[in-house]
């Protein structure tokens, strides 16, 4: 008995869903109409029983092909006018389906722990793992993955360091402060795997505020972030401070779970905050506030979110590590490609998942947004899904722990970011992943292990982290 996968290269079966009567799936002989050499060939490609790897194959075909035709009358008619043969072999040329089933299967063999347990924050900056569940990349490495909401990331964190979840969507500093023990009771070695997001924050303020642009009068405000080891708190701490404003004296910042964002917004708690999508855009929607300025606009491809999981469950389950690793950067390639952002708002709308209107995800994943000031914006780029978690990134983190007193003694921070921070890891597995699938293309490989980088207006050397937490005239001194 054939297993009911449907088959992209028949032209009589309507693949896609889009084709509605026109299909003729129906049909009590799928292969009507078509030439006894067609038949032949669809008849070998026949699935029976339940071989996986055929299966996922035959999955990676109708992805591509959707990524060619786009829609069904487009594939059947290229398939009618050419051959089903021909049109195997041509498309073969582009996308090397054998090399993609047999990297699948490689990730499958010998996993050690399938059903595996992944927290996440509903916000759009887990679009690679919220998406990928919905969208099977996970099942496509032979994983049967729960992912976990969780409101907050104080509540991740616990959840992570209990052993409650084998992985976890988590901000960028907090896998840092874990390792270090920074406001926990003890630190567990976490590992930075890979950035599930860049950009993607903004600063939100009370529609109120109109008349206050610059962040010089903002002085006596109170402003929210999601947590205290965040990019949302260093990158907030460093726009006042550049402005003049001392953030631990001449504003009051608190902590507050992303989805409590906006309501706290309306109530008049905070006047404003630096956060995660889509709550800055929700506040615009809801009418309560408007986006004072993309974090992008702070510093361009900065990271935010990562995958994360901790070197004990590294130790006691590589295969499983890498296939889970694998399905994510899978996952972040496919959400970085514009044709793709659509399916993403829209399979991470339900209550599920965000629980946001499919409208609000569109709009940020899509970059075209009205900005609560009376534009309409189109920034391509508002969020990104560059996956490499470069050792500058974590170096630069660090710095700010450092400028900002949570971390109080000398420390090496190259060593401590080598540790924590998996860059040649993550860029070995990348590269597999590229090597196999013609559609991923990475763009944030860099050429060098500590690139410079340019932040807000100043450049962070890497290997001299000290003259530059010393240049500012706000913060700590070392």
């Amino acid at each position: 008995m054939s297993t009911h996968i449907k088959d992209p290269l028949n032209p009589n079966v309507d693949v896609w869903g889009e084709c509605g009567e026109n299909a003729s799936e129906t049909m009590s002989n799928p292969y009507e109409g078509l030439s006894p050499e067609d038949q032949i060939v669809l008849k070998k490609r026949e699935i029976t029983g339940g071989n996986q790897d055929t299966i996922v194959a035959r999955a990676l075909e109708s992805s591509a092909m959707k990524g060619i035709f786009k829609t069904d009358m487009n594939r059947r008619a290229f398939i009618r006018n050419v051959g089903v043969g021909s049109a195997a072999a041509m498309i073969a040329q582009f996308f090397p389906f054998s090399s993609l089933q047999a990297m699948a299967s490689d990730a499958r063999k010998n996993i050690e722990k399938k059903k595996l347990k992944i927290g996440f924050v509903p916000i759009t900056c887990a679009t690679p793992i919220v998406g990928g569940h919905a969208l099977g990349y996970y099942q496509k490495y032979g994983l049967d993955v729960e992912i976990i909401k969780t409101a907050g990331w104080a509540v991740s964190r616990d959840n992570c360091l209990n052993g409650n979840y084998d992985g976890s969507h988590l901000l960028f500093p907090m896998p840092q402060a874990m390792s270090l023990g920074l406001g926990t009771s003890g630190g567990e070695p976490w590992r930075i795997v890979s950035n599930v997001n860049t950009n993607g924050q903004a600063i939100v303020m009370s529609n109120q505020h109109r008349d206050k642009p610059d962040p010089k009068q903002w002085k006596g405000m109170r402003f929210a972030v999601p947590f205290e080891y965040s990019m949302h708190n260093f990158l907030l701490r460093m726009y006042v401070a550049d402005a003049g404003l001392d953030p631990d004296r001449d504003i009051q910042i608190r902590v507050v779970p992303p989805p409590e964002m906006v309501a706290n917004l309306r109530a008049g708690n905070v006047d404003g905050y630096l956060a995660p999508d889509p709550f800055c855009q929700r506040a615009v929607y809801d009418g309560v506030g408007f986006i004072h300025k993309l974090t992008m606009e702070l510093w361009d491809q900065h990271p935010c979110c990562v995958f994360s999981t901790s070197e004990r469950f590294i130790q006691e389950n590589p295969n499983t590590f890498m296939a889970l690793s694998m399905a994510i950067l899978e996952a972040t390639a496919m959400a970085e490609r514009p044709e793709n952002r659509v399916e993403f708002a829209d399979v991470m709308a339900p209550r599920n998942y965000l629980n946001q209107p499919p409208e609000v995800l569109r709009q940020i994943l899509t970059g075209i947004f009205p900005d609560g000031q009376g534009n309409i914006r189109r920034v391509p780029d508002r969020i990104s899904f560059m996956p490499f978690p470069s050792q500058s990134m974590s170096i630069w983190v660090l710095s700010q722990m450092k400028r900002w007193g949570y971390i109080k003694e000398d420390i090496d921070y190259q060593e401590i970011s080598r540790q924590i921070t998996l860059s040649s890891k993550t860029e070995e597995m990348m590269r597999k992943l590229q090597g196999s699938n013609s559609e991923i293309k990475w763009t944030d490989l860099p050429a060098q292990e500590h690139p410079v980088l340019d932040i807000y207006n100043r450049t962070f050397d890497p290997t001299d982290v000290n003259s530059y937490i010393n240049s500012f005239e706000i913060g700590a001194k070392v």
